[in-house]
């Protein structure tokens, strides 16, 4: 079988979590390809909501294997927390494998990360501080430690080493820091690292893929935060698209079927960055405060915006996205008048693309569409929802060319409707 590849469309934040909980029945192996625990990815069933940071989506569902991919970079101390988190439940967590290839967030990246933020002052990205920069930043300059460097008889060596270099760089940034307690619990938790089996992630997939295995590959993040494609510099550190799948898990283009792009019925983005259609009126506060929207990993509120289609349709052609996945249609209930970005006035100019700095010379051009005032949580089945959200479904996947097959009404598993 191939190999189906789920990512967000915008600023992420877009409701991955949920939509891989609700799909997991359709695969045997969930594999998150990039990204750290900056990501929260937010379930709920039951009644009960679940974050998690590091570990895939799929980790609630019995019979599911879930795999954290070579792409992906790993906090000790964060994942103990997560697996405590996940004990404490009276649920049965999946069988859960780690690439030996995935790195290690160090003590010392935190810091690095607090350090570089405050130099730059008010051009500060918005880090969340959790070290992803400076750990990629070792990654890609070969200098990195990774899960399977951990039973190697030289890993303290090597940590001390790092650690040493680390240092030399906070005291060049004149940055004051207590190592000792952090440190202590990162060695600690390593521990909990230890319990679960690590593997050559990329023949482990191999094999699955011979053996006629369905296999989902989760993004984090979305695609606007790109390291190469999105709104640079203020993007993560990693490969949000369709190809750091393919970078992420060692999973060959060719192997790749569907790719999902999930949206919100409108935007939000958290942190510093260009954001042309945010808002700051009544509209932009009601879907803040239904939507809840707040960081599931910093609590920061998030900024509210109405869609943008010249980003969608770009984060659609660069990641071929197949099927589009509707989030959040509820939160726009009892806004009377819902506007839709159509096109950029960019310097005098009217254009129908994401150009290369969104600058203060960008403004949106919108078009407006009918609203509903309808509760839409409450519904049970798509089709009784009211003609104007069904309106709104059909306006977009026409300008966007793509169809929408999945559209969710609400956090609760329950809440999600297939099209």
């Amino acid at each position: 079988m191939a190999v189906d590849v789920l990512l967000g469309l915008q600023w992420g934040d877009e409701g991955k979590g949920k939509i891989v909980d609700v799909l997991t029945t359709n695969y045997d192996i969930i594999a998150r390809f990039q990204g750290g625990p900056n990501a929260g990815h937010t379930l709920e069933f039951d009644g009960i909501k679940h974050v998690l940071h590091t570990i895939p989506s799929g980790i609630f569902h019995k019979g599911a294997i879930n795999i954290i991919g070579n792409g992906v970079v790993i906090d000790p101390i964060i994942f103990e927390n997560e697996i405590k988190e996940i004990d404490k439940l009276d649920v049965e967590m999946s069988e859960l494998l780690i690439s030996k290839k995935a790195h290690l967030i160090l003590p010392t990246h935190k810091l690095l990360d607090a350090a570089s933020e405050k130099a730059k002052g008010k051009n500060k990205i918005g880090s969340t501080l959790k070290g992803i920069g400076p750990t990629y930043m070792d990654k890609t300059g070969r200098n990195g430690l990774r899960v399977g460097d951990i039973s190697a008889s030289n890993f303290k060596e090597r940590y001390e080493k790092l650690k040493r270099k680390h240092i030399q760089i906070l005291n060049f940034y004149d940055f004051e820091y207590d190592l000792s307690e952090l440190e202590s619990k990162w060695f600690a938790s390593l521990d909990t690292i230890r319990k679960f089996e690590h593997i050559e992630s990329e023949h482990y997939l191999h094999n699955a893929i011979k053996e006629g295995k369905n296999i989902l590959a989760e993004g984090a993040q979305g695609t606007l935060l790109d390291i190469d494609f999105g709104s640079y510099p203020f993007v993560t550190s990693s490969n949000t698209i369709a190809a750091g799948a393919c970078t992420g898990l060692g999973i060959a283009p060719n192997k790749m079927e569907d790719v999902f792009g999930i949206f919100k019925a409108y935007c939000t983005r958290v942190g510093s960055g260009p954001f042309p259609t945010e808002l700051f009126d009544e509209a932009g506060a009601h879907m803040g405060k239904v939507g809840n929207e707040f960081g599931a990993t910093t609590g920061r509120a998030r900024r509210c915006g109405w869609i943008d289609l010249p980003a969608l349709k770009y984060a659609i052609n660069i990641n071929g996205v197949t099927k589009l996945m509707m989030m959040k249609g509820d939160v726009l209930s009892g806004i009377d008048k819902i506007k839709v970005c159509t096109h950029y006035n960019f310097n005098g100019q009217k254009i129908d693309y994401l150009p290369f700095e969104a600058n203060d010379g960008l403004t949106p051009i919108f078009q407006e569409l009918e609203g509903w005032k309808e509760d839409l949580m409450k519904l049970e089945k798509l089709e009784d929802a009211p003609q104007s959200f069904h309106d709104y479904i059909s306006y977009l996947e026409r300008e966007l060319e793509t169809p929408i097959t999945i559209v969710s009404v609400g956090p609760d598993r329950k809440q999600t409707f297939f099209k």
